[in-house]
């Protein structure tokens, strides 16, 4: 939430998103997290920034979108999270993150994430050819061993027949779950 001044109250969560389908439906989720309480920040991926309507998304979070890294010298417009999820979180990003790099801002919060010991949520979405990678497998239960919260790959998926205006409706339920819980 937002107070008076502009600053988050109360909890806040660091949504990253990759790119892939349900990115473009990204806003439905913020919504059904902001219901739960939390002040969102949403932080996509270099790639999945252009997914995104950005300026809808700052009306509704009241934060930037930031994919990328602050210049030397700029204030950080962004609070401090107390927790963070992933969604949808793709093949490459989810074993670039187990593998350490940093090479993007969204990455880059990850792994610090891991070393502040905070709470993250990760909703893979990846083609069956591309989870059936053993490497994907290896990152999956190293992100679980270092304390993520890993939900069934196939938790984020559209919903049989149900599309809107602006394309497919996702089934956020697994990320709420897991969020409500933190």
């Amino acid at each position: 939430m937002i107070d008076a001044q502009g600053h988050a109250s109360g909890r806040v969560l660091y949504l990253i998103v990759c790119a892939a389908p349900p990115a473009v439906a990204i806003a439905d989720l913020v919504g059904l997290i902001q219901r739960l309480g939390w002040a969102v920040c949403v932080i996509p991926t270099p790639r999945a920034a252009g997914w995104l309507d950005a300026d809808a998304l700052v009306t509704r979070t009241g934060f930037p979108v930031r994919h990328d890294y602050r210049n030397a010298g700029d204030d950080d417009a962004l609070p401090k999270p107390n927790a963070i999820a992933l969604a949808p979180a793709t093949f490459n990003t989810i074993n670039k993150w187990a593998s350490g790099v940093s090479d993007t801002f969204a990455l880059g919060i990850l792994n610090e994430a891991i070393g502040l010991r905070m709470p993250v949520v990760v909703a893979p979405y990846a083609k069956s050819s591309l989870t059936a990678h053993p490497v994907f497998a290896e990152s999956l239960s190293r992100l679980r061993l270092w304390g993520a919260t890993v939900l069934p790959k196939e938790a984020i998926r559209a919903l049989p027949g149900s599309i809107s205006a602006d394309g497919p409706v996702f089934d956020w339920q697994f990320v709420i779950d897991a969020v409500s819980q933190l």
